[in-house]
């Protein structure tokens, strides 16, 4: 099978590409650093008419954390609504024959705590999240569309907050857990007192390491067609005061953690009920979550 990686100098796109190499596989990639805008008609319908791939793993985003989305719903919205629509429309007029498609837990309702796909539309998504979600959840909408009107296979698995080595390493872009590492090794080089930590340390969140997750988009590649969401998780999450002393005891910091209850948390409770994808894909998240900080904390160090 010919397969091409959308996003493949992106986080997760990165991770992909290595194991399907590690597999033998030689995958057919591109990015916008590489020089395809997906945002733009032209550009992607060239693409694909000159590739013509039979699957397509889409890790083509635009995202960022909490902070990224509250000063850019804008550019959340318009990038990535223009990458669905212009990435489905391709696939369809090429005869792509599955797209799998990755799409964030920030998708289910606000008041959900052990996220079940079941659910999935029972209420309204977290203000803080409401941009980004809305737009991946879109993507499965088309997926929808696709497969009633033209017979489209396309898979939507649903992954928790990444994290690992070659994340994004910025004040705005991170993701919690990304953005305290740095601010942790930062603090630590600087001898700095405290540690400042948005929010009240309170929510919880479900972690998954990047090789997860794209392992599990290697491994969705087989799996049996399904118009559903699918998740991928292992239940089990860990709150941001939690995170934190991990992060302090990996560092070696010294200082203090202080909490800022004037900065917004985000949704309360956010774990996720992988026990569909499992059984789907025959396999679960595998990565140790204190392993897995470690390994990130030690490529940030040496990196950054």
């Amino acid at each position: 099978m010919k397969i091409t990686v959308t996003g493949a100098t992106g986080f997760l796109g990165k991770r992909v590409v290595k194991k399907l190499r590690e597999r033998g596989e030689n995958p057919t990639i591109t990015s916008l650093s590489l020089g395809v805008d997906l945002r733009d008609w032209d550009q992607t319908i060239a693409f694909f008419e000159q590739e013509k791939p039979e699957i397509l793993l889409n890790c083509a985003s635009f995202v960022g954390g909490i902070q990224f989305g509250y000063k850019y719903p804008v550019d959340l919205f318009e990038n990535n609504l223009l990458m669905n629509v212009n990435i489905l429309k391709a696939a369809r007029l090429t005869g792509v024959k599955r797209i799998v498609n990755p799409i964030s837990n920030c998708v289910y309702p606000a008041k959900a705590t052990l996220f079940k796909e079941a659910e999935i539309w029972d209420g309204p998504m977290h203000e803080s999240v409401l941009v980004y979600g809305f737009v991946r959840k879109a993507f499965w909408v088309g997926s929808w569309a696709a497969h009633r009107q033209y017979g489209m296979d396309i898979i939507n698995i649903v992954l928790s907050n990444m994290y690992g080595p070659e994340d994004h390493f910025e004040e705005e872009r991170s993701h919690a857990l990304g953005a305290l590492i740095m601010k942790f090794v930062q603090a630590k080089r600087s001898n700095a007192p405290f540690v400042n930590v948005w929010g009240t340390g309170k929510p919880v969140r479900e972690w998954m390491h990047v090789d997860d997750g794209a392992e599990s988009m290697i491994r969705s590649i087989r799996m049996p067609a399904t118009e559903d969401f699918v998740n991928i998780g292992v239940g089990q999450g860990i709150s941001v005061l939690e995170m934190c002393e991990l992060i302090k005891e990996l560092t070696g910091y010294q200082g203090e953690i202080k909490l800022d209850p004037t900065k917004p948390d985000g949704a309360a409770y956010k774990t996720v009920d992988g026990t569909r994808g499992e059984q789907l894909l025959g396999w679960r998240p595998e990565v140790d979550f204190r392993e897995g900080v470690a390994q990130t904390i030690k490529w940030y160090e040496e990196n950054h």
